[in-house]
């Protein structure tokens, strides 16, 4: 038997196919083959239209059958991840009303940051786990404010996976784990959030069907299986944000275990049995996957918007002919610190580890007669991990103490230099696998649909492909070259 995983990010859309029984990946593939189209109508603005996610997804999807040529109905289920805190709404007759605001719209913090005041920091806190933020509660309330007609016609919003998984079986539905993410879970109360729903106005009757993380969700509509060239057997029997199914997919889902990823934004994610949190809401508590009010497990995740997308600016300006490994390559002749030149990697929108500021990216300490392309090259790479340690410095106070941090042998984690400055300013231990996100929904829809018996044997054949130590003869310069670029930080911030 065979199992699909989505992984719907805002860079592109991937599919896989992955065999079920000994967990190797048969196909992939990724659509659009350049970057999503992200319309920002004003700074800080971030837009796509959900009918490009699902558009994409077929595209992917028929070259994964093509190549494969399995029989779609040994297909088992489908698993869907996707980009987090999106906001999606759609009328009675499931038509979407307006393009997605996505989660890297930093429009809506003020509306957060009012909430935080209006409801009390400490019910917050203890009850949301975070403040209202920018997240996607906050994000409606945005709507509803400033295009009040159109909220008018809102039967239920969802998350962009939840938008996918309606399209395939025509079901309305969502996670705990993913109400959670949108802020909209009071995690005492085990229910949504009385507080923050009274606040902004909303009826709860916009919430969809709560369905499990792990269950069978829904089964794919016959036209719709007719469409896509599956069986309308096949069932969706899994879906989670995309940073809490990167965990998954390491098999990061026990206290003290850790995962990171590092595409378009950069993201550290710990999980934690104990009800903690950030006063200052900088880094963010979540449902895990595997939460529940009895066994609870919590996903503290540590964003930072502008990851990938730094290293992509940086080569549509050198030009596109240089490939990453080039880059790579050239960031590898220069030495630790890059010479002096120091890059702050925030132009992505409001950083919430910067308590939702928006200070734009900042390149600092450029000499013309001693600096070139691999300097800012080393320095982009360095700034991205810089931030990372920012921010787990943070973490620390919630009880997440890096010593192992896993990760897929994927996007910056291709870099040796990235890996050897994430371990040499942190002193953990890197370890990278075979896997990505979508393998790792494929595998999630395998425990979700029963196919397997355990999550022991849905990870059975994970496999680490490297491991990068720290370097303790570098231990100085990298701690240096962090305090210099914490230096320009701390100006840009005030």
């Amino acid at each position: 038997m065979y199992l699909i995983g989505f992984d719907i990010g805002s860079s592109s859309v991937k599919v896989s196919l992955v065999n079920g029984e000994n967990g190797n990946c048969v196909a992939s593939s990724f659509y659009p083959k350049k970057e999503m189209q992200i319309t920002a109508h004003q700074a800080g603005w971030a837009e796509q239209e959900p009918e490009q996610w699902w558009k994409n997804l077929k595209l992917a999807l028929a070259d994964v059958l093509k190549e494969s040529q399995v029989n779609p109905e040994s297909i088992e289920s489908i698993g869907i991840s996707y980009q987090m805190h999106g906001l999606v709404m759609v009328d009675k007759n499931h038509k979407v009303i307006r393009p997605s605001i996505i989660w890297c719209d930093s429009r809506a913090a003020a509306i957060g940051n009012k909430a935080f005041e209006e409801i009390g920091a400490q019910r917050c806190l203890s009850s949301l786990l975070n403040s209202p933020g920018n997240f996607t509660a906050s994000k409606l309330k945005w709507v509803k404010d400033n295009e009040p007609a159109l909220f008018e016609k809102v039967y239920k919003i969802m998350l962009p996976g939840d938008y996918i998984a309606m399209k395939l079986s025509g079901e309305i539905q969502t996670t705990v784990s993913g109400l959670s993410e949108g802020i909209m879970w009071d995690f005492k109360a085990n229910n949504l959030s009385e507080s923050l729903f009274k606040n902004y106005g909303f009826s709860t009757d916009i919430i969809p069907e709560i369905v499990p993380t792990f269950a069978l969700q829904s089964q794919i509509k016959s036209d719709v299986a007719a469409e896509l060239g599956l069986s309308p057997k096949t069932k969706v029997s899994y879906r989670a944000g995309d940073q809490p199914n990167n965990a998954l997919s390491l098999n990061v889902l026990n206290p003290g275990e850790i995962a990171a990823t590092a595409g378009t934004s950069g993201v550290v994610y710990g999980v934690s049995d104990e009800i903690k949190y950030d006063p200052q809401s900088r880094v963010n508590t979540f449902a895990h996957v595997n939460h529940s009010a009895e066994n609870p497990r919590l996903g503290v995740l540590l964003c930072i918007n502008g990851t990938g997308i730094l290293n992509a600016w940086l080569k549509r300006l050198a030009g596109e002919n240089l490939s990453y490994d080039e880059m790579n390559q050239l960031a590898a002749e220069v030495p630790i610190g890059s010479k002096g030149v120091t890059i702050l990697p925030f132009g992505n929108g409001a950083e919430r580890v910067l308590n939702n500021r928006n200070i734009g990216s900042a390149f600092n300490g450029i000499n013309f007669n001693i600096h070139n392309k691999s300097h800012l090259l080393r320095a982009a790479q360095e700034g991205i991990v810089f931030s990372f340690k920012y921010g787990m410095d943070i973490m620390q106070n919630t009880g997440i103490d890096a010593k192992v941090i896993r990760a897929g042998k994927a996007n910056m984690f291709l870099s040796p230099v990235f890996r050897d400055t994430l371990a040499g300013v942190t002193g953990a231990t890197i370890e990278l696998y075979n896997t990505d996100g979508s393998v790792g929904a494929a595998r999630g829809a395998g425990i979700g649909s029963g196919y397997y018996a355990s999550v022991k044997e849905a990870f059975a054949n994970l496999t680490k492909l490297e491991t990068v130590e720290p370097d303790a003869d570098k231990k100085v310069e990298y701690e240096t070259a962090y305090q210099n670029w914490k230096e320009s930080l701390d100006k840009a911030i005030g």
